[in-house]
């Protein structure tokens, strides 16, 4: 019975480990600690390896569970097994371990839909509408799409915004009389991540 909860102890910190890269920019921006986003991105490359050794632990701790025990020679009766060593804890577990895996499926619900992702609600037309496209390092799912996403559209003038962390970019069209492309570069490395590169497309 401790081989089964050492097993699935295993296999919830491998899930959840596997989804640190994900959770991360998430309680980055929760605490408005926004420097913390990036410094798990190195976790994306394991996380093929975590989500591999996470399913092989749970399904032998399940197969722990249902192989048939030794039978004992006594006639007295077998202990009640305590909550920690029952099926419904390992049903928890692993649910809670799926949930993880599959966290970075669905880290975006977290994120307020950005305002001014579209065009803005003022029908005034921008005096000096720019649009750059600034290249981002570690961005690894849409938790840091949506962390990226909350930080620029803070900023006064955003008209449009397109985060990708597939492209690794950002697409931003703002009026440049209420903002800058430094603030805009500004905002973005707020998340702690790198923006290596900036191009002006018009």
């Amino acid at each position: 019975m401790k081989t089964e909860n050492k097993l699935a102890g295993t296999g919830l910190v491998a899930a959840i480990a596997a989804s640190m890269c994900c959770i991360t920019p998430l309680l980055a921006l929760v605490a408005g600690a926004g420097g913390l986003a990036s410094s798990l991105a190195w976790v994306a490359t394991l996380r093929p390896w975590l989500i591999g050794l996470t399913l092989a632990v749970l399904a032998f701790a399940w197969y722990q569970k249902f192989r048939p025990q030794p039978q004992n020679d006594c006639n007295c009766e077998p202990d009640k097994p305590r909550f920690m060593q029952s099926k419904t804890f390992l049903t928890v577990v692993t649910a809670f371990a799926l949930l993880m895996l599959t966290f970075p499926n669905y880290a975006n619900v977290f994120y307020a839909a950005p305002e001014r992702q579209t065009a803005p609600k003022v029908q005034e037309k921008p005096k000096a509408k720019t649009v750059a496209e600034f290249t981002i390092t570690g961005m690894t799912c849409a938790a840091c799409e949506g962390h990226v996403a909350s930080e620029v559209n803070k900023l006064q003038g955003i008209v449009g915004l397109q985060v990708s962390y597939a492209n690794s970019n950002a697409v931003v069209e703002f009026d440049k009389s209420k903002t800058s492309l430094e603030q805009v570069e500004k905002a973005i490395k707020a998340t702690g991540y790198k923006v290596t590169e900036t191009k002006i497309k018009k």
